[in-house]
């Protein structure tokens, strides 16, 4: 079995380039209730086919569109939602299924335990060093946040460049406009300072979407005012206000007002400037720690201050924004959810300026898991029932993670928490082992509900096989891949295995495992076997090989030899060694995986010379010619020359062995014959 690496794990999306997990291609009816339990296994994937088969069950699932109705034949606009996780266990409600969200109404919730979700990767996320964004990569985001279900894209910031500007009009005029079959459709907002020309572009970018937003900010902490602004506390309020009102004037009823710096603002100045902008017409305030200052105990309390002392607070939402300057964001915003705030301000993969913004999976993900049990009164829960909770269907997370992480070229870092490489996977041992037994035992959320299908691989418990690997996680692996080894050839796997794994970083997928398999369980008996290589080569000297190996009688032996090239010096000083002379009549290699530290496996096809003492001929079965015979062998390694070395050991048994096997039948022809003529003689006397 071998990789083609040109191509993805995961199908694509005919529309979209980024990949999309294949339990993303199914979808739920709208009708599900909003669940309260924590996420729990998911049944396998072979259940969940097998359920999909029964009749009653199919009618419930339905293909969803990837694009809307109206871009394939001009009808209204109608997307089927597709949350489409693997089904959960009888005995909770899916949590992966988008919950039904109350009718959005700006500055105001129905349900007191809704908090919205407001994304600004688009524009804060692309402020990070490094990562830019074509406006049709934008669109791309924007779609995959709708299906996400945020409440909020923020799209950009509009007056920044023309570009810019046509990137959130794209958005709000196409995202903004589609409405998925619950009613559901996200709020497009664009970004402005506290000045009319920002304002009126902002506007005429969102004002196409069916629910427009315009965000506009000034600073507020006294070094902001002092050192950049240079403007006195009075001419500050007097700008919000004035911005507020003409945001409004222009016929925008969803207005949003973030005090920049507000963490490290004066409390009794935020509230009389938040108090003046509700007045003027703002809808969300929004509470940014723009430098990360603040701890969670610090933040949550500002923002019950701000909701007991600012006037008029009733009359509208307040929101997070924190940055991470101090690895903080994700607690801060979780604290101000804590403390009352109902819309959360982040970003995907958590990229933006400096340390970056809070991570959307990270808070989505805390509030599934603990919304329900760990934000009442008890705990200090401000606002309520304390049983908090987010429309966001999450098995969408991985690939929009994915996603922004392709586009964007910002990669995550592998322990990133939810979306990380390594955040579903297991290499120590201990762990393998209760992973094996019970998932539970080390993961508290399953990676199928943020839509990265682990599905009948690494064991089905994300299981990484590395050095730190016992051997029950190696021979539970095999025999998922259908080796069943008598314990002699297991621990001759295993031992290679360690060897290996010892130097691969990352650990060895189940086409390196197969690799071992097939060059230790399934290699003819070893006559001779390799015990140490060292090969010194380059452009200026000539390749030389020293080569070590243990006979048939246990007795190392080491040579040295020349070549035209480091491949050639191994095989001469092996021939050397060994007391053989081949010809090489095929070399081929390829890696088993991709990665610059792959494993290696080459094959190769050998045959005797015809003065060797190895000869070996066989009878063609067409011509009835004799033909010589050849002996192929293959070898993997993470060192090219090593696994070069043992292939071609691997073929010289093999003809040791076809030798001695032959050498053994004539010695029975032989034998017979002798056997023959002196019971023949026997007959004759």
């Amino acid at each position: 079995r071998t990789r083609t690496l040109s191509l993805s794990r995961w199908p694509r999306c005919a529309v979209t380039r980024h990949p999309t997990p294949r339990a993303l291609q199914r979808a739920t009816p709208q009708t599900v209730p909003r669940p309260r339990s924590p996420i729990v296994q998911p049944v396998s994937m072979r259940t969940a086919v097998a359920l999909l088969a029964l009749p009653a069950l199919a009618s419930c699932f339905s293909v969803p569109r990837h694009t809307p109705t109206r871009a394939l034949s001009g009808t209204s606009l109608r997307r089927t939602r597709g949350p489409a996780a693997i089904a959960m266990s009888e005995e909770s409600p899916d949590l992966t299924a988008r919950k039904p969200r109350p009718k959005y109404i700006p500055g105001r919730i129905d349900d007191p335990d809704y908090v919205r979700v407001f994304d600004t990767t688009l524009r804060d996320g692309e402020q990070s060093p490094g990562a830019t964004l074509t406006s049709s990569e934008k669109l791309e985001i924007a779609r995959q946040l709708a299906k996400l279900g945020v409440d909020i894209i923020e799209a950009g910031f509009p007056i920044a460049s023309p570009d810019d500007f046509e990137a959130v009009k794209q958005i709000a005029d196409v995202v903004g406009n589609e409405v998925f079959d619950d009613g559901y459709v996200p709020v497009i907002c664009g970004l402005s300072r506290a000045n009319e020309k920002d304002i009126q572009r902002s506007w005429d970018a969102v004002k196409g979407a069916k629910l427009p937003r315009v965000h506009t900010f000034i600073a507020t902490s006294p070094i902001h005012m002092e050192s950049k602004l240079k403007k006195t506390p009075d001419e500050v309020v007097a700008i919000a206000v004035n911005a507020v009102k003409f945001a409004k004037s222009l016929g925008c009823d969803d207005i949003e007002f973030s005090p920049e710096d507000a963490g490290r603002s004066e409390p009794e100045f935020l509230y009389r400037i938040l108090a003046e902008v509700i007045k003027a017409g703002a809808t969300t305030l929004n509470i940014p720690d723009t430098t990360g200052w603040n701890m969670p105990w610090e933040f949550g309390g500002l923002i019950k201050k701000l909701r007991d002392n600012v006037e008029g607070s009733e009359n509208v939402i307040f929101s997070t924004h924190c940055q991470n300057d101090l690895g903080l964001s994700t607690a801060n915003s979780l604290a101000g959810a804590m403390n009352g705030a109902r819309q959360v301000e982040c970003t995907i993969n958590g990229i933006g300026e400096r340390a970056g913004n809070a991570a959307l999976e990270e808070i989505v993900m805390a509030i599934a898991l603990k919304g329900d049990t760990h934000f009442d009164e008890e705990n200090g829960g401000q606002m309520g029932t304390g049983r908090i909770y987010t429309a966001i269907n999450p098995v969408y997370i991985s690939p929009t993670s994915r996603m922004v992480s392709e586009y964007s070229g910002m990669i995550c870092q592998p322990h990133k928490a939810i979306v990380g490489n390594n955040a579903f996977r297991h290499e120590s041992g201990i762990h393998q082992d209760g992973m094996i037994k019970n998932k539970n035992t080390y993961e508290i959320m399953t990676p199928e509900s943020i839509g990265l299908m682990r599905g009948e691989s690494e064991s089905g418990a994300g299981i990484v096989l590395g050095k730190h690997s016992g051997r029950n996680a190696v021979s539970t692996r095999l025999a998922e891949l259908g080796y069943e080894l008598d314990p002699e050839k297991l621990n001759a796997v295993f031992d290679r295995f360690k060897i290996v794994a010892e130097k691969k970083k990352g650990g060895l997928e189940d086409e390196d495992l197969e690799a071992l398999v097939s060059d230790t369980a399934f290699s003819s008996e070893e006559h001779w076997q390799l015990s140490d290589l060292q090969v010194t080569t380059g452009m200026s000297g000539i390749p030389t090989a020293t080569v070590t190996m243990v006979g048939p009688d246990g007795v190392g032996r080491f040579v040295a030899a020349t070549g035209e090239g480091p491949v050639d010096a191994v095989y001469k000083a092996i021939d050397r060694l060994i007391g053989v002379k081949l010809n090489l009549e095929t070399y081929g290699m390829q890696a088993v995986t991709e990665g610059i530290d792959a494993l290696a496996t080459t094959r190769v096809t050998v045959s005797p010379m015809s003065d060797s003492n190895f000869m070996a001929t066989a009878i063609h079965s067409q011509s009835g010619n004799n033909k010589v015979r050849t002996f192929s062998g293959s070898g993997s390694d993470g060192d090219v020359v090593v696994a070069s070395a043992r292939a071609y050991v691997s073929a010289i048994n093999k003809m040791i062995t076809w030798n001695k096997r032959r050498a053994a039948q004539a010695e029975a022809e032989e034998g017979a014959a002798k056997s023959a003529k002196i019971a023949a003689v026997a007959m004759e006397n």
